[in-house]
């Protein structure tokens, strides 16, 4: 369920996860977090880009790796438990 065979899926996916970390990075919140990838994937949805199957999928592990603390690191390399509240 969290592998995809899809290189594009893929390759969103770690856009995501990698712009979100940069997020962080800049001392952004969780909910900046949460309405940057919010508009990513309804960009995506708006351009037909994936494959409905593939979207679901991606909305699924992007909302799980946003609600887990162990997804993001500060610049310090120091995991942020203070980001969750």
């Amino acid at each position: 369920m969290t592998s995809f065979e899809n290189p594009k899926a893929i390759r969103h996916f770690q856009s995501i996860c990698d712009n979100c970390q940069d997020l962080i990075n800049h001392n952004h919140n969780q909910s900046d977090i949460k309405l940057f990838s919010d508009g990513y994937l309804q960009a995506l949805r708006n351009c037909n880009s994936l494959e409905p199957k593939d979207q679901e999928k991606l909305e699924r592990l992007i909302d799980r790796w946003i609600k887990d603390p162990s997804s993001f690191f500060g610049p310090d390399g120091k995991q942020m438990k203070q980001f969750f509240r």
